[in-house]
């Protein structure tokens, strides 16, 4: 009976330590989480136990990880949120909270990721990947807000809620899929009919998040879609596309910078709505735009292409053991033909930093 006493409280005093930590750490602006909500640029291996093809956890996903070993993220290395922590104080990595069963609470309690790589706001974006929809997202982050809770008391949870940041990034597959690729959507709305249903659906997630103590929100806008690789090679299919050089889609392009205008929008009607919660816009199309532009500036030698296999097609599946990879990817922007490599996350998190540190 003793030693269960002496192992509870020492579990406690384990939980006040790690808690207090991060507190002091976060630059003053007592961030004491980060939680991460979203598709594959912020899912850290909840697609691991999915069965869907929207999965990295296979060579050689991961090889510039510490272990080199493939962790689900669909990238050769760190995420943003990764690099956020870490720069924060508060842990190296952000874990998936589909781990959460191998995961102390204590842990969990300074930030989670609950993203799922291919989801989107539109439910039918995930459900053609068999991935999770952002309302099961939402479903774990209230099943997790409860156990801690349960363990560390309203008051305690409240504080370490209230004043986490909350990172959001959803709505390039719902583009990529069902607009370009599948003509789903594209047959039922405008472009702009569909811009305006994603963000009443982005709004409503904030909006529960928020019910649930969310106060402080990073919400991305749309990349510059048409520069994604696999969007340059589908458009050189095309013969009103084809071009001999390899260069970004214009109309894409434009569709995502219409998109994230009304994002704006809709961010700034949220802060005159919701009064307690604070907002900051982490605008990725311009970033990475800089970055095509500039690309000697990050140290890239490549844009338009994917480390992994010929760069023009190859992510998920396709980039596997089998698939040649370049040898050095901290010069290629893109890790795969869609998502960025760790060198690009680590220049999107400083700058994320930056504008977390003055704006939140």
């Amino acid at each position: 009976m003793e030693k269960r006493i002496v192992f509870a409280a020492t579990f406690i005093l384990s939980v006040i330590v790690s808690l207090a930590r991060p507190l002091a750490a976060a630059g003053g602006l007592n961030i004491t989480a980060v939680f991460a909500f979203g598709d594959s640029t912020l899912d850290t291996g909840n697609n691991n136990h999915l069965h869907t093809l929207f999965r990295a956890d296979h060579v050689p996903y991961g090889r510039d990880l510490p272990n080199h070993r493939p962790s689900g993220r669909f990238s050769d290395g760190r995420l943003i949120t990764d690099f956020l922590v870490s720069d924060l104080g508060l842990k190296k990595f952000l874990p998936p909270y589909s781990a959460s069963n191998r995961l102390y609470l204590s842990e969990m309690a300074t930030g989670v990721s609950f993203a799922s790589g291919g989801s989107g706001l539109d439910d039918l974006t995930a459900q053609l990947a068999q991935v999770m929809t952002m309302e099961q997202e939402l479903r774990d982050f209230k099943e997790f807000s409860k156990r801690l809770r349960q363990a560390m008391g309203n008051q305690k949870a409240d504080e370490i809620i209230r004043n986490a940041l909350f990172v959001i990034g959803i709505g390039s597959n719902d583009w990529i899929m069902n607009y370009y690729l599948f003509p789903i959507r594209r047959h039922e709305y405008s472009k702009a009919a569909y811009s305006r249903i994603l963000i009443g659906k982005l709004r409503s997630f904030v909006e529960e998040l928020y019910s649930e103590g969310g106060r402080r929100f990073a919400i991305s806008g749309l990349a510059p879609l048409g520069c994604l690789p696999i969007q340059i090679t589908q458009a050189a299919m095309v013969p009103i596309y084809h071009t001999p050089q390899r260069r970004c889609v214009p109309g894409q392009n434009q569709d995502a910078v219409a998109y994230n205008s009304l994002l704006r929008a809709s961010i700034s009607n949220m802060s005159s709505s919701l009064l307690q919660a604070r907002f900051l816009y982490v605008d990725a199309y311009n970033s990475l735009m800089h970055m095509i532009k500039n690309p000697k500036e990050y140290g890239f030698e490549v844009t338009t292409l994917g480390c992994c296999g010929r760069g023009t097609v190859e992510m998920g599946p396709l980039c596997n053991k089998l698939t040649t990879v370049c040898s050095s990817p901290s010069t290629f922007m893109f890790w795969d033909s869609v998502h960025p490599s760790e060198t690009t996350y680590r220049h999107l998190a400083e700058r994320l930093r930056r504008d977390v540190l003055s704006s939140l």
